[in-house]
């Protein structure tokens, strides 16, 4: 697919021979910047012939540039009239399998590993992003683009505002790092607010102690003001005694603990129990 064929006035053509507009409710932001769509690309380290799960397929661009690098997709896509816009894009290709349903029920239904790929939907995509980290370990490498915001929680330290459950439940499973920043430009219509691509690395399979991390986490931040000692106190009725074996000080709140903490937390509940 050449450059010209994914830039701006090409998507809008595109959009406006099938009749269509970019629907807000759906968070759709459309990217129509080739460069950009490249550096997604290369940004991927696992070998050609790794099956890449997209979600949110929007117009194709960066599905069929996944496909011409050699990456088989798997394309869900929500919105039931961008299938012909997808169709006529995809022109056919044996490589790209389109699912027009919604991406939370994703089925990776052939071997792993996959990557997941994808200029995420702003208003329902780190949810999905999320769950798919928390519970599908086939899926060992993610390069998303997302809201800026959400990139700064996602990679947020201990101690800083944006450090939450997001930035936990990533960083759980995952090395985290922001890859790069995009403006508002690169898509069409433009968003109101920034965006980033982050680049995750699976070092971590789902399993009950890292999921129940999760779960301690999100009751802590639940009440981000109050010590341990109150915020998990029905999360864990033997509260000092997980604490003392973990190395935690119930005093601390929720942002204090790292995600390893989270993890000690879990696994000395465990040997408790």
């Amino acid at each position: 697919m050449s450059e010209a064929a994914r830039s701006r006035s090409a998507v809008g053509a595109l959009l406006a021979r099938h009749g269509l507009v970019p629907r807000k409710r759906l968070g759709q932001h459309f990217l129509v910047d080739p460069n950009i769509v490249d550096r997604i690309v290369r940004l991927i380290e696992a070998p050609p012939g790794t099956t890449v799960l997209e979600v949110g397929a929007g117009t194709g661009v960066l599905t069929l540039a996944l496909a011409e690098a050699g990456y088989p997709v798997v394309a869900y896509e929500i919105d039931p009239v961008l299938e012909p816009v997808l169709r006529e894009v995809i022109g056919g290709r044996d490589d790209v399998e389109l699912r027009m349903e919604d991406a939370s029920n994703a089925v990776l239904d052939r071997p792993g590993p996959w990557v997941l790929a994808a200029n995420l939907p702003y208003n329902m995509g780190t949810p999905i992003l999320l769950d798919i980290v928390r519970k599908e370990g086939s899926v060992i490498e993610f390069v998303v683009m997302v809201q800026r915001e959400m990139a700064d929680r996602i990679t947020a330290r201990p101690g800083s505002k944006e450090y939450g459950v997001p930035s936990v439940v990533a960083q759980l499973f995952c090395d985290v790092r922001r890859a790069f920043t995009v403006p508002p430009q690169v898509f069409l219509p433009p968003p109101r607010v920034g965006s980033a691509v982050v680049r995750m690395v699976r070092n971590r399979p789902p399993a009950p102690i890292p999921e129940r991390a999760s779960e301690l986490a999100g009751a802590a931040f639940s009440q981000r003001r109050k010590m341990l000692r109150s915020s998990l106190r029905d999360e864990l009725p033997v509260l000092d005694r997980v604490c003392e074996i973990a190395g935690v000080e119930p005093s601390w709140r929720a942002e204090d603990l790292s995600p390893g903490d989270y993890l000690a937390l879990a696994d000395a509940e465990a040997q408790v129990d």
